[in-house]
């Protein structure tokens, strides 16, 4: 793989009216802009990150995570785009140094197919094919569709969400650059492919055209039958934004919901730094009187510490990336102390944040409302002639391909729906199909 072909500003969707614009935005900058001013980004604001929302402290929902996910790779990609100029000025001319555009638009983007609920809300929707009233559906989808619904992920449906049903402006939607949503993609194969972990890229509906997108760059193919493609190289550098951030933030949020102490917080922001940095942040703490704001000092330094490290991993590794021989996250190649410190970031996170109480609650809420939304628009879906059905489908918005010929189609307009929600209009709908809230009348 070669930068020059890696970096394109065609839109998909609107190919033939591809042309050089002459104004201040790039054409990856208008990426950017696009995305926030979407309706899907705007209802980030009321998905869970991790904590419950909403809560009398400020912590992270989705759409702030994706805000300082942005900003992280803002950072990434230019420094990154810095170096490569550095050694090959020759690009100078090329899109090289948009790279740090590119990678701020996809990381605004990364969460946008995640339902609502956080993780939990990923797998109720899967477990409702593969060990709910979903199985019923196995024998009337081809293996292919089966295994895109027993292993929905939320990177796949977001590639989804600004791909699928583009046929120029007159239909609308987000038409981004190739080189955007080639760097959303963090496992660009088919579902066929997805194993335990369940990820995956693109759903059978979706992969040509990813196909499209991959070849278009230059992206290298490691398979053609189920399909698979080595990573986009910007793709690394939005994943270690993604690490960065919802790793240090879940700590500080953990700190201000009183789940760590401000020892233990202090003591593991303090572990990425050796020990004549961790004496001067130690000499600065002391003039900072309140106690979150020391936090958001000490997290503020980790974040800029790991920001150098993933760029020396990402530039030590470069020709492994282009090749598309590079393995794992940049993340797991930087260097100590910073790596024993962040693998123990990982290890109180699992023990201590993501498995407090009040996680766990709003998991276990998110897992049953969707279940139950799923199972009765999915019934309404395969039986539309009944007149509940009717009742449940006219309550869907026009935007949804819901009324399908095909079963398959049908069921992923189901899913889009759902997948779109807001925490809050999951659980107002759940509430009301339920009976336990009615409209009030005048």
């Amino acid at each position: 793989m070669n930068w020059p072909t890696l970096i394109s500003a065609k839109r998909f969707g609107l190919e033939e009216f591809h042309q050089e614009r002459h104004e201040n935005r790039s054409e990856f900058q208008r990426d950017y802009d696009r995305l926030v001013f979407s309706a899907p980004f705007r209802r980030l604001q009321n998905k869970t990150q991790v904590f419950p929302l909403p809560g009398s402290i400020f912590v992270h929902n989705r759409l702030t995570h994706s805000l300082e996910v942005s900003c992280v790779g803002r950072s990434l990609g230019n420094d990154v785009a810095k170096a490569i100029l550095q050694h090959q000025p020759e690009l100078q001319h090329s899109y090289l140094p948009e790279i740090g555009s590119i990678v701020s638009a996809a990381c605004l983007a990364h969460d946008l197919g995640n339902p609502p609920f956080g993780h939990s809300g990923e797998r109720a929707i899967s477990t409702f094919f593969s060990e709910g009233k979903g199985m019923e559906l196995k024998e009337h989808l081809t293996p292919e569709q089966w295994e895109d619904l027993t292993h929905f992920e939320g990177n796949a449906n977001a590639f989804r969400l600004l791909t699928h049903q583009f046929e120029g402006r007159r239909k609308g939607g987000f038409v981004l650059t190739y080189s955007t949503l080639a760097s959303i993609v963090k496992y660009p194969f088919a579902s066929t492919l997805a194993g335990r972990k369940s990820k995956f890229g693109f759903f059978t509906t979706e992969e040509e055209s990813f196909r499209r997108i991959a070849d278009e760059l230059g992206m290298k193919k490691l398979s053609d039958s189920p399909l698979k493609y080595a990573r986009h190289p910007l793709v690394y550098l939005v994943e270690a934004a993604d690490d960065i951030c919802y790793q240090m933030m879940d700590i500080e949020d953990a700190h201000k919901l009183k789940i760590l102490t401000t020892r233990e917080t202090q003591e593991l922001l303090l572990s990425f730094f050796d020990s004549e940095r961790q004496a001067h942040r130690l000499q600065t703490l002391k003039i900072v009187s309140d106690v979150n704001e020391q936090i958001a000092y000490l997290r503020s330094s980790v974040i800029g510490q790991l920001i150098k490290e993933c760029t020396q991993a990402f530039l030590a590794h470069e020709d492994e990336i282009l090749e598309g021989t590079f393995s794992g996250s940049l993340i797991a190649h930087i260097n100590e102390p910073a790596a024993s410190a962040y693998r123990r970031c990982a290890e109180v996170s699992l023990a201590k944040i993501y498995r407090s109480r009040d996680v766990l609650d709003i998991e276990l809420a998110g897992f049953r409302i969707i279940s139950t939304l799923l199972d009765l628009m999915i019934e309404a879906v395969r039986s539309p002639e009944k007149a509940y059905s009717q009742l449940l489908i006219n309550r869907v918005s026009s935007q949804y391909n819901i009324k399908a010929p095909a079963l398959y189609e049908r069921v992923q307009a189901v899913l889009d729906y759902i997948s779109g929600m807001t925490d809050v209009f999951a659980l107002d709908l759940y509430r009301k199909i339920n009976g336990n809230s009615l409209p009030e009348i005048s």
